[in-house]
């Protein structure tokens, strides 16, 4: 389960940061879900950090399992 929630985690998170940066160095957000929903600035922000509370939490929770 700990490593499901590291990749989604990853996954939230990478799209999150890649909405960002289309937003803000592009004509346009990048990634996947701009297909499916048009997304503010501001949630694609929250996006990736949301992916980024996940990604630690998944990767810590492994490392404690395996002491």
């Amino acid at each position: 389960m700990r490593e499901i929630v590291a990749i989604i985690g990853w996954v939230t998170g990478i799209q999150g940061a890649l909405g960002v940066a289309g937003r803000t160095f592009g004509d346009g957000p990048w990634g996947l879900l701009h297909r499916w929903w048009e997304i503010p600035t501001a949630g694609y922000a929250v996006i990736a950090v949301v992916g980024a509370v996940l990604a630690v939490y998944g990767e810590t929770a492994k490392k404690r399992a395996a002491r």
